[in-house]
């Protein structure tokens, strides 16, 4: 069992401004590559230019006479590592090209500009083979792995459902597609390394210090206790600085073989190939409902795709398992593993891709019995986690969708499609619910108070811009029961306590548990203490790992409910969000000033998945073809007029002392289905693939009749 939740203190749930924020607007924050140590060499690597082969020469001295070149790495001279448990990160160890745009040179120069051209410059040869890169939909190799992303069983089965759907008296039968989604961090996958004997200093750009630690330490045969990892700022990850990338392994190469620091920052063009992506995906959902709308049959089956390199299968089925009640359900996933990069996490993996599908389909749904959609959904609403079986610690999903639905003026929507329409401006609304899992690991920390009644709390969390500083503090000031102001966090570095990385909406559950009870304890010795404060102070350590350990009872997850009003231009086929509203039931929100950053920030890169991010993989070349912000859309302020995010007070005595869930990633799951639902209201034409660019929906849209409301 989990603790209770600890009565709010002073600093509970209050809207502080974030303690880096000044350093952020000033540019005193330092960022990976903004370190600099004496005599620091620039590296730049060289990506193949095969889909697939062999490296049969690298014309290292043509390049090594050029100003300022030090060295070329590659894996002729490259130093030996150990075997990674990510084969990804097994960079110039032989001469296999896996994909295009795997790493297999590494140019170290005196300056970035004297790296770079060099890198260019070198000449690479290669023995191509043949090479496939797809489709995945329908390939001859598409296997059934054993499971999906997050350990989940690729395929779960409740029931008869084939039997259950065959009878029911509305069948909706869909299949949805997907495009590879890039993670587009503001500031780039960067390291800069250096040696001191056999001590090693990193500064990475990372949401885990404490793991790049540990796997360099593996990878380059050195104690852990003598390898330092910093990561005190992170301009963004979104999930594809979750693990180590190669550019760090790269720059500790280059350090090692030059006995100098090395910095690495990549170009922003290098990312889908090397940091991991959203895979792909083609979903086909099929529900059976009763003449009223209650689901009966539900089916949820994912095909998607891999590389060569690493098995990695994007979860989207498994939304379908805790959503809606069905007594027959069936969801599973399929792979083929192709000669393409290796797919990642990407904000809320499998869940913005699952719930997507899932939720037009429910949309179809409600068309198909002529409910109202929202309605739909509550009629839906299940008892327990209806594939486990556990009751919900809490489940307000309910809530959110009647609160937004009042917030939103839904009440007043014509529920025909199509018919609201001014000049060549036609408008549409739609909905979608959301769900994150609730994800806590084991962390640990330390609480110091010092004879002059200030408190220092170190743990080596990360904030990639989360304002986990901030919120810790509030952690930390409430269970001390003391002055905001008197608390100092000390995060970002392998040097400080363990702590797990910052993904999976799990960071502030994670650390703010060992926090609150590093400072819980210090408080409880503080008032047992007879006389004055020793000189050096008092330091308690806490760890969590009994308890965030354990498995729960309880099925634990945060629910959000999105609603999107669009307009479509009838002759060019843009689409503009003219509205977006989310409602969320995530715990107790600790700072509601980061919370609504984050749930913004989440809704924001929705509308990109629905409308402007598509990512075209060139199966000829095996490359992605968008690789930069002018090509890969991302959505800008002028792309949202109105964006709002609420939430439910909640309680729940299930999940940690400070009652919260994760809002990381709960923000996107729900957004592109209610964007899209709101598309189809408007034209009336049920389009299934995403992005909507206009391309693809023009040639629904000349046929249209000039109807004016």
């Amino acid at each position: 069992m989990c603790p209770p939740p600890t009565p709010p203190g002073p600093a509970a749930g209050a809207d502080v401004e974030r303690r880096d924020a000044r350093h952020k607007v000033t540019g005193t924050a330092r960022y990976a590559a903004e370190h600099t140590p004496p005599g620091c060499l620039h590296a730049a690597p060289v990506p193949a230019t095969v889909a697939r082969g062999r490296v049969t020469a690298v014309h290292a001295d043509e390049v090594l006479r050029l100003p300022g070149v030090h060295a070329v790495l590659s894996h002729e001279n490259a130093p030996r590592l150990g075997e990674p448990d990510d084969p990804t990160l097994a960079v110039l160890q032989n001469d296999r090209v896996p994909h295009r745009g795997w790493y297999v040179a590494l140019v170290v120069a005196d300056t970035p500009e004297n790296a770079r051209a060099a890198a260019d410059a070198l000449r690479i040869e290669y023995a191509p083979e043949e090479h496939d890169a797809g489709p995945a939909d329908g390939h001859p190799r598409l296997y059934t792995p054993e499971e999906a992303n997050g350990g989940h069983p690729a395929v779960r089965e409740r029931g008869d459902f084939d039997a259950a759907f065959a009878t029911a008296a509305v069948h909706v039968d869909a299949t949805y597609t997907l495009t590879a989604l890039h993670n587009h961090p503001m500031e780039p996958h960067a390291s800069t390394a250096w040696w001191t004997g056999g001590d090693l200093t990193v500064h990475d750009s990372n949401q885990g210090s404490t793991t790049v630690r540990n796997v360099l330490a593996e990878l380059f045969a050195v104690p852990r206790e003598r390898v330092t990892v910093a990561a005190a700022h992170v301009g963004g990850g979104f999930g594809s600085k979750g693990t180590p990338r190669p550019q760090v392994v790269l720059a500790v190469m280059a350090a090692r073989h030059t006995g100098r620091p090395v910095k690495l920052a990549l170009p922003r063009r290098h990312l889908p190939a090397v940091v991991g992506h959203r895979a792909p995906t083609v979903q086909r959902v099929r529900i059976g409902a009763d003449a009223h709308g209650v689901i009966r049959a539900l089916a949820h089956d994912v095909t998607t795709q891999t590389s060569t390199v690493k098995e990695f299968v994007e979860q989207a089925a498994v939304p379908a398992r805790v959503m809606y009640t069905s007594p027959h359900s069936r969801t599973t996933h399929r792979v083929v593993a192709l000669d393409v990069p290796t797919p990642s996490w990407m904000r809320a993996p499998g869940e913005a891709s699952g719930m997507y599908a899932l939720e037009a389909a429910m949309d179809e749904l409600a068309a198909a019995t002529g409910l109202d959609p929202v309605e739909l959904r509550l009629r839906n609403e299940p008892d327990r986690e209806p594939d486990s079986g556990r009751p919900f610690s809490s489940r307000n999903l309910a809530g959110c969708l009647r609160e937004g639905a009042r917030l939103f003026g839904w009440e007043d929507r014509d529920p025909r499609p199509g018919v609201r329409r001014s000049g060549d401006r036609l408008t549409g609304t739609g909905v979608a619910s959301a769900t994150y899992p609730y994800l806590v690991g084991p962390s640990t920390a330390t609480a110091h108070a010092a004879p002059d009644g200030t408190h220092v709390v170190r743990l080596n969390a990360t904030d990639i811009g989360t304002g986990a500083r901030t919120v810790l503090a509030q952690i930390a000031a409430d269970a001390l029961r003391a002055p905001l102001d008197s608390v100092r966090v000390e995060i970002g570095s392998s040097a400080l306590p363990d702590a797990p990385l910052a993904g999976g909406s799990s960071g502030t559950s994670s650390w703010g548990w060992a926090v609150h009870r590093a400072c819980t304890t210090l408080a409880e010795r503080l008032r047992t203490l007879t006389g004055p404060l020793p000189p050096e102070g008092l330091t308690v350590r806490a760890d969590t790992a009994q308890e965030a350990g354990k498995e729960s009872p309880y099925a634990r997850h945060a629910f959000g409910a999105h609603f999107a009003e669009v307009e479509v231009d009838a002759v060019t086929g843009e689409v503009r969000v003219r509205r977006l509203l989310g409602v969320f039931a995530a715990g107790r929100i600790l700072n509601p000033r980061t919370a609504r950053s984050q749930l913004i920030g989440g809704m924001t890169m929705g509308i990109g998945m629905a409308l402007t991010e598509g990512s075209t993989l060139d199966t000829r070349s095996g490359e992605f073809v968008e690789r930069d912000l002018a090509s890969y859309h991302v959505p800008v302020n002028a792309d949202v007029p109105s964006l709002e995010a609420h939430w439910l007070d909640e309680e729940d005595p299930h999940l940690n002392p400070m009652g919260s869930k994760g809002i990381g990633e709960i923000g996107i799951v729900g957004t592109a289905a209610a964007v899209a639902n709101a598309v189809h209201h408007a034209v009336g034409v049920r389009l299934r693939d995403l992005p909507l660019t206009p391309d693809r929906l023009l040639p629904h849209l000349h046929g249209l009749p000039d109807r004016q409301g």
